[in-house]
């Protein structure tokens, strides 16, 4: 019998492993000219990718087949770092039986693993302000999507995810983890905290959130867990109020517009402003209201913030602000531009990764975390019935209810945006609230 994969991924929870969550049937319903395989590892320290491409190249490859296959593509290319030698040659031995695939090297730069920066790298198209890649003919997906892609076609759910556990962690590691696995267990699993005052950073040390609660849980669209000492920059920047950094703002913003000089999206044409935006708020500058609602265009990528900004301000918290007022006061994004021209020094503005580290005063955690494929014992985990783009998933089981990993547990609700949920261990349902908590049964 066929195998439909739209239906296939759908039905095994598969989300944007690499971003927002974004849910990939709805990626592979569309119809595209090309693929591309996001391998490009954007935020530093980070090694989930290039592991996975190294240890499943097959698997990534497949990933990529069929989803060219259900879109219509007819070339699939993998947008990889040159530095990534291992994953590189891996992944040659398996594309040279198929004449659609090609690699594309990259430069080791930040943000590379941006949709709109990696799609004008690779092809040199942009993507239209405020819009999609599939508005100029191409789908990408993260690595881990892919594989998890190919496990849909198999009818494997998605259970679990690969994190990389850095920082200050006595034994870095990059390992697989049943979703809904606490930090404190993957803190455990790294050998626990090198330092006695630490704070966690999940995702990417630079787009990252930082959380209190160690009981959090690792979710589908977890690619990090990032330790650092309580009294590091990274720490003491994210941890500060918004209300703060507007005061601080108000106090030390000088006009400079290197927050606007290093922005990726700005680089690529768009009409995005921080300095305007900051400006506006620092000094009460009567801006053009087009600069404000530049924020709209915003992703949020850090480099204003942790690169750019001299004086340790917060111009990418400022545009978050500043956007998420205007949406509260019904605003939409009125930025539409197709036609513009890349910054004539867009080439010479990248930033380095080295140099980035270097700044972020990272330098002492590039460590390779390697890949482990050691069983890990879980006791109990807590599955966010929201891990994606669009609507919460709608439990299907009951308190006290004896499941199987794999299980489905949670529904897209009728006509909604959203994403399945499976069970990532065997046990009992022990509660059912914002997630489902499940603990495994005591011998």
């Amino acid at each position: 019998m066929e195998v439909d994969l739209v239906e296939s991924v759908k039905d095994a929870g598969v989300v944007g492993a690499g971003g927002a969550g974004f849910p990939t049937h709805v990626k592979l319903s569309a119809e595209v000219d090309t693929y591309i395989a996001n391998g490009s590892e954007c935020e530093p320290l980070l090694h989930v990718d290039q592991h996975l491409m190294t240890s499943f190249p097959e698997k990534v490859v497949i990933g990529l087949q069929l989803g060219m296959e259900a879109t219509g593509a007819k070339r699939g290319i993998i947008g990889i770092k040159r530095k990534y030698s291992a994953a590189i040659n891996a992944l040659q031995k398996v594309i040279k039986k198929d004449n659609r695939l090609e690699i594309a090297p990259l430069e080791d730069f930040y943000p590379a693993g941006d949709e709109f920066v990696l799609i004008y790298e690779i092809l040199e198209k942009q993507v239209p302000e405020g819009g999609l890649p599939l508005d100029i003919g191409v789908v990408v997906n993260n690595i881990g999507t892919l594989i998890n892609i190919a496990d849909a076609y198999e009818g494997k759910p998605v259970t679990s995810r690969y994190v990389t556990v850095a920082g200050a962690v006595n034994n870095p590691l990059t390992r697989d983890f049943p979703i809904g696995t606490s930090i404190n267990k993957a803190l455990q699993a790294a050998g626990g905290a090198s330092v006695s005052q630490f704070k966690v950073i999940m995702g990417g040390p630079i787009m990252g959130e930082l959380i209190s609660n160690l009981e959090t849980p690792i979710t589908k669209t977890t690619s990090g867990i990032f330790v650092l000492p309580e009294s590091h920059y990274l720490v003491r920047l994210k941890g500060e109020r918004t209300s703060t950094k507007v005061v601080v703002t108000k106090a030390a913003c000088i006009r400079c517009q290197l927050c606007t000089e290093v922005c990726p999206r700005f680089l690529l044409g768009h009409t995005l402003y921080p300095d305007k935006i900051m400006r506006a708020i620092a000094w009460g500058a009567k801006e053009d209201p087009a600069y404000l609602t530049s924020a709209f265009l915003c992703v949020f990528c850090g480099a204003c913030t942790f690169y750019g900004c001299p004086m340790g301000l917060d111009p990418c918290e400022i545009n978050r602000e500043v956007r998420d007022h205007l949406v509260t006061e019904g605003l939409k994004n009125p930025h539409k531009r197709k036609d513009f021209e890349i910054h004539k020094e867009r080439e010479y503005r990248k930033l380095p990764m080295k140099r980035v580290v270097s700044r972020l005063d990272l330098t002492d955690y590039e460590h390779q975390a390697p890949i482990t494929f050691d069983s890990i014992n879980v006791e109990q985990v807590k599955i966010p019935l929201k891990q994606h783009i669009g609507a919460p998933s709608i439990p299907v089981v009951k308190v006290g209810q004896r499941i199987s990993k794999g299980d489905l547990i949670g529904k897209i609700p009728e006509g909604s945006l959203g994403a399945t949920i499976h069970a990532s261990i065997s046990g009992i349902v022990s509660q059912i609230k914002d997630e489902i908590v499940i603990d495994t049964e005591k011998k």
